[in-house]
């Protein structure tokens, strides 16, 4: 991980760790690293999602870009997915988003594709960190006609919908499905999205006030949403989003929730039976349940575990020519539609599924049996979080767990990529035993960490 960019980008606190002065620098660096020096003015899209602080950072960005002569169209509030593919279809040199994802509205953040749609791999990461952090090259300053313009996409956010709607072959129209936008990117499309879908649907959280994004809605709060869906009887199931829209998860009619992992194991049965699964093979990372590999195994289906983070998930797509992916916080990539995960687009295939089927949500997700699992988060200072690799009592208690587990279960303790935490995850066939363990283990690294 680098100094600036994380798993999902740079962010931090708006205005603060993530400040006006490093969104322009990092504007301009990406300019010079993206596009190519005989292009006088390179065309750079910026989105943003309902955050207070992304009307500032954007303009932050916009003054960097053209300062170092990039042509900006800014899209508005879209998805982070629509970034990406708006940059192959308006034949951009790059892309920006501004979002902090699943994070509280104080966060912000920045996350860059490449022409190509893709998200930015760690060499080119490292080359703009070492042009805005060490000042290895001087940022150019044109004038004249040399400085750059801004427009703005009148279609943007409809071309996107559009996209989405071209990868459905059958009608999903006679279901009623209630829609958590988590007061985000996807409260501009999600309703015009699913509607011309043909689906009956419920609107929650999709009046962003710049304050409300994440708060106690969305993918990572599902309580409300599953409580929802199990006292309307007319429901047939809910989907929920996360502040960029990047990532989907799901309740059934019951008010049962289908995490990342249920989904990929329903969309890859679903894709080896029509034969367009690349290599019979699905990728996750180390993170997937126990019951993803059984899963695998029962249906002859490969699985390739990677680390966490959907962009390493990619790689391993793109290095081994695998075309489905995902994790089970619910980013889900369908490399035959598009270059990241997408909570839209991922949400349209499973209900699609259901609807061809002509089956309840909560009978298709028995494709898998979920292990019982458990992830406690531990909130770590910097020093700690620098420690944590070489600290002897926590590796120590981390080979007892797992000696105790032997092959009934496995710990897993990793530190975030983009929040200041330490993730224990154990899973077993004893809920009992595995959350007496976990907990055992957080104590210990709050105690060596905080």
């Amino acid at each position: 991980m680098g100094r600036l960019f994380g798993t999902d980008g740079a962010r931090g606190v708006a205005n603060s760790e993530l400040t006006c002065e490093l969104a322009m620098n990092i504007g301009k660096a990406a300019a010079m690293v993206l596009t190519d020096s005989k292009n006088k003015h390179p065309k750079i899209l910026i989105g943003k999602d309902t955050r207070i602080s992304s009307d500032m950072l954007e303009n932050a960005l916009v003054a960097g870009l053209c300062s170092v002569g990039a042509d900006v169209i800014l899209l508005g509030v879209v998805p982070t997915p629509a970034v990406a593919y708006l940059v192959r279809k308006y034949n951009a040199d790059a892309g920006i988003m501004i979002s902090a994802s699943h994070n509280p509205f104080e966060f912000n953040g920045i996350k860059i594709f490449s022409g190509s749609g893709y998200k930015l791999p760690d060499a080119l990461e490292n080359e703009i960190e070492a042009i805005v952090l060490d000042g290895s090259e001087p940022y150019p300053c044109p004038t004249h006609d040399g400085i750059g313009s801004v427009t703005c996409s009148e279609n943007g956010a409809e071309d996107y919908i559009e996209h989405i709607k071209s990868t459905i072959s059958d009608s999903i129209s006679g279901m009623k499905i209630a829609f958590d936008c988590s007061n985000g990117s996807a409260s501009r499309t999600a309703k015009k999205l699913f509607t011309d879908l043909g689906i009956d649907c419920v609107m929650l959280n999709d009046t962003p006030d710049g304050k409300n994004i994440n708060n106690k809605c969305g993918s990572t709060h599902m309580e409300k949403l599953a409580e929802y869906v199990k006292t309307h009887n007319d429901i047939d199931a809910g989907i929920a989003f996360d502040g960029d829209a990047d990532r989907c998860l799901a309740v059934d009619e019951n008010g049962e929730i289908l995490d990342g992992d249920f989904i990929m194991t329903i969309c890859a049965m679903d894709m080896r039976s029509k034969g367009t699964l690349a290599k019979e093979t699905m990728v996750g990372t180390v993170m997937a349940n126990m019951g993803v590999n059984r899963f695998c195994a029962d249906n002859n289906i490969g699985f390739v575990a990677t680390s966490v983070g959907d962009r390493y998930v990619l790689e391993e797509m793109l290095a081994k020519g695998y075309n489905f992916g995902g994790e089970q916080s619910g980013h889900v990539i369908f490399l035959d539609y598009g270059t990241t995960g997408d909570g839209q687009l991922t949400a349209a295939q499973l209900l699609s599924i259901v609807n061809r089927r002509n089956a309840k949500l909560s009978n298709v997700r028995h494709v898998m049996k979920k292990y019982p699992q458990v992830l406690i988060n531990i909130k770590v200072s910097p020093e700690g979080r620098a420690k944590f690799a070489t600290d002897s009592d926590i590796a120590e208690k981390i080979d007892s767990v797992k000696n105790i587990l032997g092959k009934s279960g496995r710990i897993l303790v990793r530190v975030s990529g983009t929040e200041p935490l330490v993730r224990v995850m154990l899973e077993g066939e004893s809920e009992e035993q595995i959350q007496k363990l976990a907990q055992e283990t957080a104590d210990l690294i709050k105690e060596r960490l905080s």
